[in-house]
Protein backbone atom coordinates (compact mmCIF):
# COMPACT_ATOMS: atom_id res chain seq x y z
CA UNK A 1 0.00 0.00 0.00
CA UNK A 2 3.13 2.53 0.85
CA UNK A 3 3.87 1.84 -2.77
CA UNK A 4 0.42 2.54 -3.90
CA UNK A 5 1.22 6.35 -2.19
CA UNK A 6 4.28 6.74 -4.20
CA UNK A 7 3.00 5.79 -7.66
CA UNK A 8 -0.16 8.18 -7.22
CA UNK A 9 2.61 11.07 -6.12
CA UNK A 10 4.47 10.45 -8.95
CA UNK A 11 0.96 10.51 -11.20
CA UNK A 12 0.66 13.98 -9.08
CA UNK A 13 3.86 15.60 -9.97
CA UNK A 14 2.95 17.44 -13.27
CA UNK A 15 0.16 19.27 -11.28
CA UNK A 16 2.68 20.63 -8.51
CA UNK A 17 4.66 21.66 -11.10
CA UNK A 18 2.52 24.08 -12.75
CA UNK A 19 1.37 25.32 -9.36
CA UNK A 20 4.92 26.04 -8.49
CA UNK A 21 4.33 29.86 -9.39
CA UNK A 22 1.37 29.88 -7.86
CA UNK A 23 2.68 29.08 -4.51
CA UNK A 24 5.25 31.48 -4.83
CA UNK A 25 2.47 33.83 -5.36
CA UNK A 26 0.42 32.74 -2.48
CA UNK A 27 3.66 32.52 -0.45
CA UNK A 28 2.49 29.21 0.77
CA UNK A 29 1.26 25.51 -0.84
CA UNK A 30 -1.62 25.71 -2.73
CA UNK A 31 -4.97 24.26 -1.39
CA UNK A 32 -5.33 21.82 -3.99
CA UNK A 33 -1.81 20.77 -4.02
CA UNK A 34 -2.11 19.62 -0.34
CA UNK A 35 -5.40 17.81 -1.06
CA UNK A 36 -4.04 16.14 -3.81
CA UNK A 37 -1.19 14.76 -1.41
CA UNK A 38 -3.52 14.22 1.51
CA UNK A 39 -5.73 12.03 -0.96
CA UNK A 40 -2.61 9.81 -2.06
CA UNK A 41 -2.52 9.19 1.93
CA UNK A 42 1.01 11.04 1.66
CA UNK A 43 0.50 12.31 5.10
CA UNK A 44 -0.24 8.37 6.84
CA UNK A 45 2.82 7.39 5.25
CA UNK A 46 5.00 7.87 8.56
CA UNK A 47 1.70 7.97 11.04
CA UNK A 48 1.40 5.14 13.47
CA UNK A 49 -1.22 2.01 12.46
CA UNK A 50 -3.21 2.24 16.10
CA UNK A 51 -4.27 5.87 14.40
CA UNK A 52 -5.12 4.68 11.17
CA UNK A 53 -1.31 4.89 9.24
CA UNK A 54 0.78 2.50 7.58
CA UNK A 55 3.87 3.15 9.47
CA UNK A 56 5.85 2.46 6.53
CA UNK A 57 9.36 1.90 5.89
CA UNK A 58 11.01 5.62 5.46
CA UNK A 59 12.64 5.05 2.36
CA UNK A 60 9.58 5.11 1.05
CA UNK A 61 8.18 8.98 2.52
CA UNK A 62 11.52 10.35 1.61
CA UNK A 63 11.31 8.78 -1.75
CA UNK A 64 7.80 10.37 -2.37
CA UNK A 65 9.56 13.63 -0.67
CA UNK A 66 11.93 13.55 -3.16
CA UNK A 67 9.43 13.33 -6.34
CA UNK A 68 7.23 16.12 -4.80
CA UNK A 69 10.06 18.69 -4.38
CA UNK A 70 11.10 17.91 -8.00
CA UNK A 71 8.27 19.61 -9.41
CA UNK A 72 8.09 21.93 -6.95
CA UNK A 73 10.75 22.85 -4.25
CA UNK A 74 8.26 24.63 -1.69
CA UNK A 75 5.71 22.25 -2.04
CA UNK A 76 8.29 19.78 -1.30
CA UNK A 77 9.62 20.97 1.61
CA UNK A 78 6.46 21.28 3.29
CA UNK A 79 5.17 18.18 2.28
CA UNK A 80 8.63 16.43 4.28
CA UNK A 81 7.56 18.51 7.26
CA UNK A 82 4.36 18.48 7.71
CA UNK A 83 5.14 14.50 6.78
CA UNK A 84 7.49 13.55 9.26
CA UNK A 85 5.76 14.82 11.97
CA UNK A 86 3.66 12.01 12.39
CA UNK A 87 6.22 10.29 13.06
CA UNK A 88 6.80 12.53 16.09
CA UNK A 89 4.08 12.63 17.47
CA UNK A 90 3.81 8.69 17.46
CA UNK A 91 6.62 9.16 20.50
CA UNK A 92 4.08 10.86 22.57
CA UNK A 93 1.89 10.00 25.73
CA UNK A 94 -1.02 7.20 24.02
CA UNK A 95 -3.37 9.91 25.23
CA UNK A 96 -1.81 12.78 23.31
CA UNK A 97 -1.66 10.73 20.28
CA UNK A 98 -5.56 10.13 20.80
CA UNK A 99 -6.22 13.69 21.28
CA UNK A 100 -4.08 14.52 17.72
CA UNK A 101 -6.18 11.45 15.67
CA UNK A 102 -8.73 10.02 17.96
CA UNK A 103 -11.87 12.26 16.27
CA UNK A 104 -9.79 12.75 13.16
CA UNK A 105 -6.82 10.26 11.89
CA UNK A 106 -5.78 12.72 8.82
CA UNK A 107 -5.07 15.82 11.51
CA UNK A 108 -1.90 17.63 10.28
CA UNK A 109 0.66 19.01 12.74
CA UNK A 110 3.30 21.54 12.28
CA UNK A 111 6.30 22.60 14.09
CA UNK A 112 9.06 25.05 15.04
CA UNK A 113 11.56 23.53 17.00
CA UNK A 114 14.03 26.45 18.21
CA UNK A 115 12.93 27.11 21.97
CA UNK A 116 12.05 30.92 21.48
CA UNK A 117 9.28 30.64 23.97
CA UNK A 118 8.62 30.57 27.52
CA UNK A 119 7.40 27.69 29.82
CA UNK A 120 6.53 27.56 33.30
CA UNK A 121 5.83 24.63 35.48
CA UNK A 122 3.02 24.56 36.89
CA UNK A 123 0.46 21.61 38.72
CA UNK A 124 0.06 19.03 36.11
CA UNK A 125 1.91 20.56 33.26
CA UNK A 126 3.20 23.87 31.79
CA UNK A 127 1.92 27.33 30.92
CA UNK A 128 3.42 28.19 27.51
CA UNK A 129 4.01 31.05 26.11
CA UNK A 130 6.42 32.87 23.29
CA UNK A 131 6.79 33.72 19.72
CA UNK A 132 8.14 30.69 17.35
CA UNK A 133 9.91 31.22 14.16
CA UNK A 134 9.68 29.09 10.52
CA UNK A 135 7.06 26.79 10.92
CA UNK A 136 6.79 25.70 7.33
CA UNK A 137 3.14 24.81 6.57
CA UNK A 138 1.28 25.93 9.43
CA UNK A 139 -1.58 27.02 7.59
CA UNK A 140 -2.59 23.06 6.88
CA UNK A 141 -2.36 22.28 10.14
CA UNK A 142 -4.45 21.78 13.07
CA UNK A 143 -1.69 21.22 16.04
CA UNK A 144 1.96 22.32 16.34
CA UNK A 145 5.07 20.97 18.17
CA UNK A 146 6.51 23.91 19.81
CA UNK A 147 10.24 23.48 21.27
CA UNK A 148 10.85 25.43 24.98
CA UNK A 149 13.44 24.71 27.42
CA UNK A 150 12.05 24.06 30.84
CA UNK A 151 13.46 25.88 33.78
CA UNK A 152 14.11 24.98 37.56
CA UNK A 153 12.97 26.33 40.45
CA UNK A 154 15.80 29.02 40.55
CA UNK A 155 15.29 29.68 36.72
CA UNK A 156 17.89 27.88 35.26
CA UNK A 157 16.89 25.67 32.27
CA UNK A 158 17.67 22.19 33.04
CA UNK A 159 15.51 19.96 30.12
CA UNK A 160 14.62 20.95 26.87
CA UNK A 161 11.17 19.59 25.81
CA UNK A 162 8.92 19.90 22.94
CA UNK A 163 5.26 20.85 23.88
CA UNK A 164 2.10 19.89 21.38
CA UNK A 165 -0.46 22.36 21.30
CA UNK A 166 -3.89 22.58 19.59
CA UNK A 167 -4.91 24.76 17.10
CA UNK A 168 -7.28 27.09 19.45
CA UNK A 169 -4.10 27.98 22.01
CA UNK A 170 -1.94 29.44 18.90
CA UNK A 171 -1.80 32.21 16.16
CA UNK A 172 -0.29 32.00 13.19
CA UNK A 173 1.28 35.36 12.57
CA UNK A 174 1.84 36.05 8.58
CA UNK A 175 5.52 36.90 8.15
CA UNK A 176 7.09 34.52 5.16
CA UNK A 177 8.22 36.62 2.52
CA UNK A 178 11.48 35.45 1.33
CA UNK A 179 13.66 35.08 -1.92
CA UNK A 180 13.64 31.26 -1.52
CA UNK A 181 11.12 28.29 -0.51
CA UNK A 182 8.40 31.44 -0.78
CA UNK A 183 5.60 28.94 -1.15
CA UNK A 184 6.42 27.12 2.19
CA UNK A 185 4.42 29.35 4.42
CA UNK A 186 7.13 29.42 7.46
CA UNK A 187 5.36 31.64 9.67
CA UNK A 188 5.55 32.24 13.19
CA UNK A 189 3.75 30.75 15.48
CA UNK A 190 2.47 32.57 18.62
CA UNK A 191 1.16 31.51 22.40
CA UNK A 192 -0.13 33.53 25.05
CA UNK A 193 -0.33 31.69 27.62
CA UNK A 194 -1.40 28.49 27.65
CA UNK A 195 -1.57 25.43 29.82
CA UNK A 196 -0.22 21.72 28.37
CA UNK A 197 -0.65 18.94 29.97
CA UNK A 198 2.34 16.61 31.38
CA UNK A 199 1.47 14.17 28.60
CA UNK A 200 1.96 16.67 26.04
CA UNK A 201 5.74 17.46 26.27
CA UNK A 202 8.21 14.94 25.53
CA UNK A 203 11.41 15.93 26.34
CA UNK A 204 14.68 15.89 24.07
CA UNK A 205 16.40 13.28 26.52
CA UNK A 206 14.32 9.97 26.07
CA UNK A 207 13.74 10.71 22.28
CA UNK A 208 17.65 10.22 21.94
CA UNK A 209 17.77 7.96 24.13
CA UNK A 210 15.24 6.05 22.28
CA UNK A 211 12.81 5.42 25.42
CA UNK A 212 9.63 6.99 24.97
CA UNK A 213 5.77 6.68 26.23
CA UNK A 214 4.95 6.18 22.49
CA UNK A 215 6.53 2.55 21.91
CA UNK A 216 3.67 1.29 24.28
CA UNK A 217 1.29 1.78 21.59
CA UNK A 218 3.60 1.43 18.87
CA UNK A 219 5.64 -1.13 18.06
CA UNK A 220 6.73 -0.72 14.61
CA UNK A 221 10.14 -0.57 13.98
CA UNK A 222 10.33 2.84 13.01
CA UNK A 223 9.89 4.18 15.81
CA UNK A 224 13.09 2.96 17.23
CA UNK A 225 14.89 5.05 14.77
CA UNK A 226 16.83 8.51 16.38
CA UNK A 227 15.04 11.44 16.09
CA UNK A 228 18.22 13.44 14.78
CA UNK A 229 18.88 11.18 11.72
CA UNK A 230 14.77 11.13 10.71
CA UNK A 231 14.40 15.07 11.59
CA UNK A 232 18.31 15.98 9.47
CA UNK A 233 17.08 13.52 6.46
CA UNK A 234 13.32 15.39 6.56
CA UNK A 235 15.31 18.69 5.51
CA UNK A 236 17.80 17.37 2.99
CA UNK A 237 15.77 15.47 0.90
CA UNK A 238 13.85 18.15 -1.00
CA UNK A 239 16.66 20.35 -1.60
CA UNK A 240 18.40 16.86 -3.27
CA UNK A 241 14.74 16.97 -5.12
CA UNK A 242 15.35 20.68 -5.54
CA UNK A 243 18.53 19.73 -7.58
CA UNK A 244 17.44 16.87 -8.95
CA UNK A 245 14.45 19.05 -10.96
CA UNK A 246 16.80 21.61 -11.66
CA UNK A 247 19.02 19.28 -13.13
CA UNK A 248 16.04 17.68 -15.53
CA UNK A 249 14.60 20.87 -16.07
CA UNK A 250 18.41 22.43 -17.30
CA UNK A 251 19.09 18.92 -19.67
CA UNK A 252 15.71 19.31 -21.46
CA UNK A 253 16.54 23.13 -22.14
CA UNK A 254 20.13 22.59 -23.02
CA UNK A 255 19.08 20.75 -25.82
CA UNK A 256 17.60 23.05 -27.61
CA UNK A 257 19.32 25.95 -26.58
CA UNK A 258 21.58 28.15 -29.02
CA UNK A 259 24.22 30.53 -27.44
CA UNK A 260 24.69 33.31 -29.81
CA UNK A 261 27.66 34.65 -28.46
CA UNK A 262 29.70 31.25 -29.70
CA UNK A 263 27.85 30.32 -32.82
CA UNK A 264 26.77 26.63 -31.28
CA UNK A 265 23.92 25.08 -29.95
CA UNK A 266 24.90 24.36 -26.08
CA UNK A 267 24.25 21.04 -26.65
CA UNK A 268 27.66 20.55 -28.95
CA UNK A 269 29.89 22.73 -25.93
CA UNK A 270 31.75 20.10 -23.78
CA UNK A 271 31.91 22.55 -21.02
CA UNK A 272 28.69 22.62 -20.65
CA UNK A 273 28.66 18.60 -20.88
CA UNK A 274 30.86 18.75 -18.22
CA UNK A 275 28.97 20.91 -15.84
CA UNK A 276 26.40 18.36 -16.63
CA UNK A 277 27.88 15.56 -16.00
CA UNK A 278 29.30 16.86 -12.47
CA UNK A 279 26.20 17.71 -11.02
CA UNK A 280 24.25 14.87 -12.09
CA UNK A 281 26.99 12.61 -10.18
CA UNK A 282 26.57 15.19 -7.24
CA UNK A 283 22.85 14.45 -7.16
CA UNK A 284 23.11 10.72 -7.55
CA UNK A 285 26.26 10.81 -4.48
CA UNK A 286 23.85 12.87 -2.35
CA UNK A 287 21.01 10.90 -2.73
CA UNK A 288 22.87 7.43 -2.26
CA UNK A 289 24.54 7.95 0.84
CA UNK A 290 20.93 8.91 2.33
CA UNK A 291 19.32 6.06 1.27
CA UNK A 292 22.15 3.99 2.67
CA UNK A 293 21.89 5.30 5.76
CA UNK A 294 18.45 5.21 6.50
CA UNK A 295 18.49 1.95 4.85
CA UNK A 296 21.09 0.45 7.44
CA UNK A 297 19.04 1.82 10.66
CA UNK A 298 15.93 1.00 9.43
CA UNK A 299 17.45 -2.75 9.04
CA UNK A 300 18.87 -2.64 12.61
CA UNK A 301 15.74 -1.17 13.98
CA UNK A 302 13.65 -3.86 12.34
CA UNK A 303 16.22 -6.35 13.76
CA UNK A 304 15.67 -5.10 16.93
CA UNK A 305 19.46 -4.27 17.45
CA UNK A 306 20.94 -1.07 18.77
CA UNK A 307 21.68 2.28 16.71
CA UNK A 308 25.58 2.02 16.54
CA UNK A 309 26.88 5.47 17.38
CA UNK A 310 29.14 4.98 14.26
CA UNK A 311 26.29 5.13 12.11
CA UNK A 312 24.22 7.41 13.54
CA UNK A 313 27.21 10.20 12.58
CA UNK A 314 27.82 8.84 9.39
CA UNK A 315 24.49 9.53 8.69
CA UNK A 316 24.83 13.45 10.07
CA UNK A 317 27.83 13.33 8.17
CA UNK A 318 26.24 12.25 5.10
CA UNK A 319 23.08 14.21 5.20
CA UNK A 320 24.78 18.08 5.38
CA UNK A 321 26.96 16.92 2.89
CA UNK A 322 24.23 15.28 0.48
CA UNK A 323 22.69 19.32 1.13
CA UNK A 324 26.12 20.63 -0.07
CA UNK A 325 26.35 18.86 -2.87
CA UNK A 326 23.09 19.65 -3.90
CA UNK A 327 23.51 23.12 -3.66
CA UNK A 328 26.74 22.72 -5.49
CA UNK A 329 25.08 20.44 -8.49
CA UNK A 330 22.23 23.33 -8.52
CA UNK A 331 24.98 26.00 -8.70
CA UNK A 332 26.97 24.59 -11.29
CA UNK A 333 23.77 24.83 -13.91
CA UNK A 334 22.60 27.88 -12.85
CA UNK A 335 26.40 29.40 -13.74
CA UNK A 336 26.01 27.95 -17.43
CA UNK A 337 22.26 28.44 -17.72
CA UNK A 338 22.65 31.90 -19.12
CA UNK A 339 21.05 35.48 -18.88
CA UNK A 340 17.48 34.83 -20.03
CA UNK A 341 18.24 32.26 -16.49
CA UNK A 342 18.16 35.76 -14.70
CA UNK A 343 14.63 36.63 -15.90
CA UNK A 344 12.13 37.34 -12.82
CA UNK A 345 9.40 34.91 -13.97
CA UNK A 346 8.68 30.87 -13.76
CA UNK A 347 12.17 29.83 -14.74
CA UNK A 348 12.40 26.39 -12.87
CA UNK A 349 16.59 26.86 -12.63
CA UNK A 350 16.18 30.07 -11.35
CA UNK A 351 13.51 28.94 -8.46
CA UNK A 352 15.71 25.90 -8.04
CA UNK A 353 18.71 28.09 -7.02
CA UNK A 354 16.91 30.24 -4.89
CA UNK A 355 15.27 27.72 -3.13
CA UNK A 356 18.31 25.01 -3.05
CA UNK A 357 20.30 28.22 -0.95
CA UNK A 358 17.21 28.99 0.95
CA UNK A 359 16.65 25.28 2.39
CA UNK A 360 20.53 25.12 3.02
CA UNK A 361 20.21 27.73 5.68
CA UNK A 362 18.27 25.20 7.98
CA UNK A 363 19.95 24.60 11.32
CA UNK A 364 20.11 21.00 10.36
CA UNK A 365 22.22 22.01 7.29
CA UNK A 366 24.88 23.05 10.01
CA UNK A 367 28.27 21.29 8.16
CA UNK A 368 30.65 21.91 10.90
CA UNK A 369 28.43 20.23 13.72
CA UNK A 370 27.73 17.32 11.85
CA UNK A 371 30.87 16.61 11.10
CA UNK A 372 32.79 17.60 14.15
CA UNK A 373 30.55 14.14 15.76
CA UNK A 374 31.94 12.07 12.94
CA UNK A 375 35.56 13.36 13.16
CA UNK A 376 35.12 13.05 16.75
CA UNK A 377 33.70 9.36 17.04
CA UNK A 378 36.54 8.09 14.20
CA UNK A 379 39.17 9.55 16.83
CA UNK A 380 37.53 7.89 19.47
CA UNK A 381 36.37 10.99 21.48
CA UNK A 382 32.95 10.32 22.92
CA UNK A 383 29.99 11.94 21.17
CA UNK A 384 27.29 13.75 23.50
CA UNK A 385 25.69 15.87 20.91
CA UNK A 386 21.93 15.51 21.42
CA UNK A 387 21.44 15.60 17.56
CA UNK A 388 23.93 12.51 16.68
Amino acid sequence: MAEDVLAAIRDLAPGLRERAAEAEELRRVPDASVKELEDTGFFQLLQPRTFGGLAADPLVHYTAVKEIAKACGSTGWVSSVLGVHPWHVALYDPRAQQEVWGEDPKTRIASSYAPTGRATPVDGGFRLSGRWHFSSGCDHASWALLGCLVPDADGNPVDMRTFLVPRADYRVDDVWDTVGLRGTGSNDVVVDDAFVPEHRALGFGPVTALRVPGHEINPEPLYRLPYAAVFTTTIATPIVGIAEGAYESYAAATRERFRVSYGQKVAEDPFAQVRIARAASDVDAAWLQLTRNMRELYACAERGEELPVELRVRTRRDQVLATERAVAAVDLLMENAGGNAMRTGPGPVQRAWRDAHTGRGHAANDPERALVMYGQCALGIPVHDTMA
